[in-house]
């Protein structure tokens, strides 16, 4: 029977939508997951395709006709149904409008098992990508099993199946990003009947005869080709005078996405494209060396993307105070052995560093604070993002509320983020919600780094390498003295247009007397 095509809910809080563009018109054939049409929210542009294959029999909704989600905008009659009248028509839900296996003369065949979907992993995430499937098609899998991983824009996770059985069926492959909600795979139960559509082949190239599964633009060909985006994009190029000719395309068949356009952004900037020439070269030039051209995984993109709006958005100033950790260092020296095997944590020098800050933000909140459309947020907590080097890239959990934590309290909720990220278990809001970020790159010894703010907060703290110099120590009676002691450099990078240089010291001048004159309990 007929299949009702849907404005879909591109959000937890979007609610409506705009048609901008008609992808086919009523009588043309469709092919399933090819583009139907485009929509227009307050949060995204979207092309989205035909739940199933068969032949547009009825539009609904007129281009430019903004209606509510759920609302019927068309009907596509599958490969030998009668067209269904309009007064036939019923909203269907997202999971109701499932594909019917091509060819199908019939009513749809009864399909077992349980749907696995793109989770939405926050209010304001509307797709995900797929970057590994841990499971095949045919494999058996348990309950809260990992079945495969996504990379949003803000975190990276292991979906677990949401049942016991088979992976009878993959209809996403590895590398493709599609809206929330979207089946991407079939668990099929004991006792079910298998999903009859054949499992999908992962990251295969299709071949040039294969239907198209995305809409071409009617804009110059390239190569013979016409390029292939989405309304998103194609905006985006407006918007940055960019030249999409000029922009490789990393989607399904060099389809140009909205992660390419961000890195040629992040690398090349603005209007910095030019129209391909028409002629050929005079001459023949020299062969390149070889080399390797790995696309941007999500996460990638999305840190240039970060990383060049807090550039364009904060004026960055930075200061470099050296702290003497020769207390700390010889405290945790008598204390971590003790320390882990009575708490089940190691005594690392991040916690001390941690709640050295949080002192010092609580006697100067304007470095905890926020600015934002015009006015300085004054945050009730502090919430300490820590960032963490990945080998796929970097991610930056919270700590909340580290004000109301013992020192102990600290370590223990820093190990266990850090544990958490690398292994791909963090929760979406336990990755946002900063008002002061500390990052570490001293780990890897470096003398002193100058950061990058986490927006939206108004300063970060880079933390060095711990080494032992030659300092020179003046005694009460103002005798001078060379001893060797264990140093270590501390920039902060903040906000001019809400910390004041002053400030910014004042705070630094606190925070090294807390390190250096440290005499807390550590539990």
């Amino acid at each position: 029977m007929p299949t009702d095509v849907i404005m879909p809910q591109m959000g937890e809080s979007i609610f409506e939508g705009t048609i901008t563009k008609w992808l086919k018109k009523a009588g043309d054939a469709v092919h399933k997951d090819e583009p139907l049409f485009e929509i227009s929210t307050d949060k995204v542009d979207a092309e989205i395709p035909s739940p199933v294959a068969g032949v547009l029999s009825e539009i609904k909704v007129p281009e430019g006709a903004t209606v509510q989600v759920n609302t019927v905008v068309a009907v596509v009659t599958e490969s030998g149904e009668a067209a269904a009248p309009a007064s036939a028509a019923t909203i269907a839900s997202p999971q109701a409008q499932l594909a019917t296996p091509q060819g199908s003369q019939s009513a749809p065949p009864q399909v077992g098992g349980t749907e696995i979907v793109m989770p939405q992993m926050a209010e304001s995430i509307v797709e995900g990508t797929i970057t590994k499937w841990l499971k095949k098609a045919g494999d058996a899998v348990e309950k809260d099993e990992p079945l495969f991983e996504i990379s949003t824009d803000k975190v990276d996770a292991e979906i677990p199946s949401p049942v016991a059985g088979v992976v009878s069926e993959i209809r996403v492959p590895e590398g493709a990003t599609v809206p929330t909600n979207t089946v991407v795979a079939i668990v099929t139960q004991s006792g079910e009947a298998a999903a009859s559509v054949p499992a999908l082949a992962p990251a295969a190239p299709q071949a040039q005869s294969a239907p198209a599964q995305v809409a071409e633009l009617a804009t110059p060909e390239m190569e013979g080709k016409r390029l292939r985006s989405s309304p998103l994009v194609r905006r985006m190029a407006q918007e940055n005078s960019l030249d999409l000719r000029q922009i490789a395309g990393t989607g399904s068949d060099g389809r140009i996405t909205k992660e390419d356009v961000i890195l040629h952004l992040a690398t090349r900037g603005p209007g910095s494209t030019s129209p391909t020439p028409s002629a050929a070269p005079a001459a023949p030039k020299a062969p390149m060396a070889p080399s390797q051209v790995v696309p941007m995984t999500k996460m990638r993109a999305i840190i240039a993307q970060r990383m060049v709006e807090s550039m364009r958005i904060s004026p960055h100033v930075h200061t470099v105070y050296k702290v003497d950790m020769t207390r700390i260092v010889r405290l945790r020296e008598r204390q971590k052995a003790r320390f882990e095997q009575q708490h089940g944590v190691k005594l690392t020098y991040m916690p001390f560093i941690a709640a050295a800050v949080v002192e010092a933000l609580g006697k100067f909140p304007i470095v905890n604070a926020s600015l934002i459309d015009g006015s300085i947020h004054y945050h009730r907590n502090i919430n300490l993002g820590i960032a963490v080097a990945l080998p796929w890239g970097l991610i930056v959990p919270v700590v909340r509320q580290a004000e109301e934590r013992s020192f102990l309290g600290l370590a223990r909720a820093i190990a266990d983020l850090a544990e958490r990220a690398r292994t791909k278990k963090l929760l979406p809001d336990e990755v946002s919600g900063n008002t002061f970020t500390l990052t570490n790159s001293g780990i890897f010894g470096d003398e002193f780094s100058t950061p990058i703010i986490n927006q939206p907060d108004s300063a970060i703290l880079a933390i060095s390498g711990l080494k032992k110099e030659a300092e020179v120590l003046t005694d009460a009676e103002g005798n001078d003295t060379i001893s060797i002691r264990s140093m270590e450099h501390f920039c902060l990078g903040f906000d001019h247009r809400t910390i004041d240089g002053a400030d910014a010291c004042k705070f630094m001048a606190e925070f090294k007397k807390i390190l250096e004159g440290w005499d807390k309990e550590i539990g």
